[in-house]
């Protein structure tokens, strides 16, 4: 038998995937209530969506826009529309507010959100500036309140869990590189005003870039790194001079791990999804890709992994197979007062790092 005739579909459950919990509600009806407030980005839908399918409870909404708030209670007519912030931070029985502002906003929302003492869930990336992340750290810490971010491509992912739990079962030995592809399609005519400023919305590396910083640390366990090279460029939307179409970096982990990524707004649209997002991990003992939302010109669908051993060569489809526990373990963090989701070092750490990467980068021709 050759090499190539040792590669295999397999199911996680055939190699011994079995969650501690799977995803749904954690918690009774009312047990934790919590608001939406600042609906600038779409991904607000998916963060209160996944929110309500873990057990919680949405109970109202404000955006000074009443038209969004309208399109909002389209999808969630169980939310009452509040009148103004205040009301909802007022409100003693909302444990936390989910959020996706205007980029430049929402570290300032975070810290007021916070000192009303209550949790606070924002859209990537959490800030445009280090000055508000070192704001929010002093806030986080001074109130005991969680500052909790969507990094989207590996939380709303099931091959971003399903890569996450083989590395911790050492399939692949030791991580010593990850390379990440976040992609996206620009649809500048859906996109607002704000999208095109860079005081609003911080820089590629700092927009998109804070994905693919979540996924480095996350996935080889580190707890700090450094930037080694970054860039930017304007390459081919002049009628757009702040827009930064294309961004990359490189980093280096404490424990010596490297980590290289590229982000662009340059998908074409003969592709059947927004973004071909790809990441790739070598380890030891062997390595592993996903593609997580297309397999080009052969699956519309994603969440494809591709694992490769000393043993053999698998494939994995994991959709609707592993499921989303984010957001589930997020609210019993926020009842228990525990860190199971994501440690607030991370969080922060993750968002610093593309910040140091936006502000080092050199600009391209």
């Amino acid at each position: 038998m050759t090499k190539s005739e040792t590669y295999e579909t397999t199911e996680p459950s055939e190699m011994g995937y079995a969650p501690e919990r799977k995803p749904g509600p954690v918690c009774g009806p009312g047990d934790f209530p919590f608001a939406a407030a600042a609906l600038d980005h779409g991904h607000i839908y998916d963060q209160c969506a996944q929110l309500i399918a873990a057990g919680g409870e949405l109970r109202a909404v404000f955006d000074p826009d009443a038209e969004k708030v309208r399109r909002f209670r389209e999808k969630f007519p169980v939310a009452q529309a509040a009148d103004s912030l205040d009301r909802i931070l007022d409100d003693p029985a909302i444990r936390l507010v989910a959020s996706a502002a205007v980029p430049s906003e929402r570290g300032p929302l975070g810290c007021r959100v916070m000192q009303a003492g209550k949790d606070y869930f924002t859209d990537k990336a959490p800030f445009t500036s280090l000055d508000q992340l070192e704001e929010a750290r002093r806030v986080a810490q001074a109130t005991g309140r969680k500052y909790a971010v969507y990094y989207g491509e590996r939380l709303h992912t099931e091959s971003g869990a399903f890569i996450g739990w083989l590395i911790r079962q050492g399939v692949i030995g030791k991580v010593l590189q990850v390379l990440g592809l976040g992609p996206h399609r620009l649809a500048a005519s859906h996109r607002p005003a704000w999208f095109f400023e860079k005081a609003k919305y911080g820089g590629i590396l700092c927009d998109i870039g804070c994905h693919q910083t979540d996924q480095f640390l996350h996935y080889t366990g580190a707890k700090d790194a450094r930037v080694t090279h970054s860039a930017v460029a304007n390459y081919d939307h002049p009628q757009w001079p702040e827009l930064e179409d294309f961004g990359e970096a490189s980093l280096v982990a404490e424990h010596g791990a490297t980590n290289y990524f590229r982000v662009d707004w340059f998908t074409p649209d003969g592709l059947r999804t927004w973004g071909d997002g790809r990441t790739v991990i070598l380890g030891t003992q062997g390595y592993l890709e996903t593609r997580k939302y297309i397999d080009v010109a052969r699956n519309a669908g994603g969440e494809h992994l591709f694992l490769v051993t000393r043993e053999k060569e698998r494939y994995f489809s994991v959709r609707g197979k592993i499921g989303l526990p984010y957001c589930g373990d997020l609210i019993l963090d926020c009842l228990n007062r525990t860190e199971k989701a994501m440690t607030q070092a991370h969080a922060f750490k993750a968002a610093e790092l593309a910040l140091c990467a936006q502000a080092r980068a050199e600009r391209l021709a």
